[in-house]
Order: C-alpha cells, then structure tokens, then sequence
C-alpha cells in the first residue's frame, strides 16, 4: 500500500522553480504526516544512484540538507495540510530526475527509509 504520493512534477526551463508536495494518496487520512518521524525526499537521475536532498523533523520542523540540496532546495511541513514541500528554486538541467519523497530519511540512506512515494518526474530543459 503506497503511503506517500508526490506531485508537482513537470517541465521547466533553467534557472526556474518547482515546489514538490506530498501527501498521502487518500485526502481523508488526517494526520498522516504525524505518523513519521521524518519525512524527506530522493532523487534519482537516469543512470546514476538514488541520491538523497532533503529531510524534515516532522514535529520540530528542522530540516537538514545534503550538498546535493543546500542553498537552492528547500523542505517544510504543514501539518494543518498534512503536507511536506520540496521548493526547488534556480533548476539547472543536472537536476532533470524522477524525485520520491520518503519517511525515516534522516540518514539519507536508501536502505533505512520506511516507506517511498511513487515519484515524479522534473525535467529541467530549454
């Protein structure tokens, strides 16, 4: 059962933005997001690895960053919505890749993540 579901994907040209959310797939489940102690997100660029961005304390709000996101990406929550955001601002086209948001990703390891949305895909083109 997918616990996650990202959106927002899309095409966009160099130096634009993007914002990323994810919810869970049913609207009617409340709360959901308090579930988890963290939740974050993933890249996956075609043929290179699973790298990771992004991750927020989901009852804190503190988020952390990986080299890959620091200064251009930013995550937060709102837990009224049940929502975790992606702000993805000055896209460059290394940052073309299918993006997953995922829960326990405060090591950034794939390996310990709990749960995983479907993705979405962000092309950045001209």
């Amino acid at each position: 059962q997918v616990q996650l579901a990202e959106s927002g994907g899309g095409l966009v040209q160099p130096g634009g933005s993007l914002r990323l959310p994810c919810a869970a797939p049913d609207p009617a489940r409340t709360g959901f997001i308090l579930l988890y102690d963290t939740i974050g997100w993933f890249r996956q660029a075609p043929g290179k690895q699973c790298e990771g961005l992004a991750c927020i304390g989901v009852r804190e709000g503190r988020p952390t960053y990986t080299a890959s996101a620091e200064g251009r990406f930013t995550t937060s929550r709102d837990k009224v919505n049940n929502t975790v955001y992606l702000q993805m601002d000055r896209l460059q086209p290394e940052d073309t890749a299918v993006y997953y948001c995922a829960t326990d990703c405060e090591l950034f390891v794939r390996a310990l993540v709990g749960s995983w949305g479907q993705g979405t895909q962000v092309t950045v083109s001209s």
